[in-house]
């Protein structure tokens, strides 16, 4: 157990779970939190890293991080996805490895399991069989920065644990149209497509203002503003997804993530997640999700429930689905003592209530 005046570096704590890490901490009472923008810390500059951890020596580190995206931005970038994780992974978990820190908790994804792992996916599917070909330099990253923590802790007994949730999504959720993941992403489609149905050219104008696309913003013509949205299968009530809907996932409200993240870096150490004994130890990671799983069809109609959606959706099959199935055996998580709390239908609901709350915060201040 960390004591609450202990200094904490959270890496990326302006992002989906950082962000929720760092405020269930100080919720928790623990406020001797660090945390630094790109713009102040570049993970990638390993020179600037270590002048970070010489500056500031934190006694524990969470490593939420990361250079993530969606299945285009995946196929499209896919040097980039291996590259910089590693780059961040290396240079984050070195640095505190170097400089002493004992406690580190490194974010990870279940995409790391093999495409065709058996369901659900307990943590020892790990390497077993060929990964998903649209993420495989992405999970090869995590995959070694799991190990990289394991290893450290069969060496040199820290007590680097590492977290592997399932498909996240809530608040400071990315909703870029092309490099978010599939939730924020269909939900916003289907957002605009009802605007766009409802002629509501006001708003759409505050939709993009708040989060351009293409670099077309509110300022554009309607014309030019329904061409941009056409490119993405967003049109007058009407929206083409990825894929045929079929595959089934899995999907952790980020808060709930937060939560079993900080409980798992107070409460559990390396050798809570192995056997007493065991000849070999390995696959100590612990995986966070629900146990529960629907199709994006199903998703889909969830979306349109709480946008108020009633148009047409349209499936492209010439696009990848990913994975067919990707759910986790959560047993580890529970004998560790945590539970999930938020359901998908609630998740949704709130996911969209915040995300209309903050395109009317971008206008307001674009108005003041």
């Amino acid at each position: 157990m960390l004591d609450k005046s202990q200094k904490i570096y959270v890496a990326g704590h302006r992002g989906l779970v950082g962000s929720a890490i760092w405020d269930n901490l100080t919720r928790r009472g623990y406020t001797n939190l660090v945390g630094r923008t790109h713009a102040e810390l570049d993970l990638l500059d390993p020179v600037a890293v270590r002048r970070f951890f010489d500056a500031e020596r934190p006694d524990a580190v969470v490593l939420a991080a990361a250079h993530v995206g969606g299945i285009m931005a995946n196929l499209r970038y896919r040097a980039d996805f291996i590259w910089q994780n590693l780059q961040i992974q290396q240079n984050v978990i070195g640095e505190s490895f170097r400089h002493g820190v004992r406690r580190l908790l490194f974010l990870g994804s279940t995409c790391i399991y093999p495409r065709m792992a058996p369901q659900p996916m307990t943590e020892d599917a790990l390497l077993t069989s060929p990964l998903e070909y649209t993420n495989e330099p992405y999970a090869i990253a995590k995959i070694a920065g799991l190990k990289l923590c394991e290893s450290l802790n069969l060496q040199y007994g820290t007590d680097y644990l590492a977290v592997m949730p399932t498909n996240l999504y809530g608040p400071n959720d990315n909703f870029h149209l092309e490099n978010s993941h599939v939730l924020p992403a269909m939900m916003r489609k289907v957002h605009l497509a009802r605007l766009l149905g409802e002629e509501r050219w006001d708003d759409v104008r505050c939709d993009l203002n708040a989060r351009p696309v293409d670099g077309t913003d509110g300022r554009a013509t309607e014309a030019a503003m329904a061409d941009v949205l056409a490119r993405y299968g967003i049109r007058p009530g009407e929206v083409t997804l990825w894929g045929t809907g079929s595959p089934l996932r899995e999907f952790l409200w980020s808060e709930d993530m937060a939560d079993a993240s900080v409980h798992v870096l107070l409460h559990v150490d390396f050798k809570d997640t192995y056997e007493p004994g065991a000849r070999e130890i390995r696959n100590c990671h612990i995986n966070v999700g629900t146990g529960s799983e629907l199709t994006i069809r199903q998703l889909a109609d969830k979306v349109c429930e709480a946008t108020g959606f009633g148009g047409t959706l349209r499936w492209d099959a010439s696009k990848p689905d990913g994975t067919p199935r990707k759910l986790t055996d959560v047993s580890r998580l529970h004998a560790l003592g945590w539970r999930h709390k938020v359901e998908i239908d609630e998740g949704v609901a709130r996911l969209y209530r915040w995300y209309c709350d903050g395109v009317d915060a971008a206008t307001s201040r674009l108005r003041g």
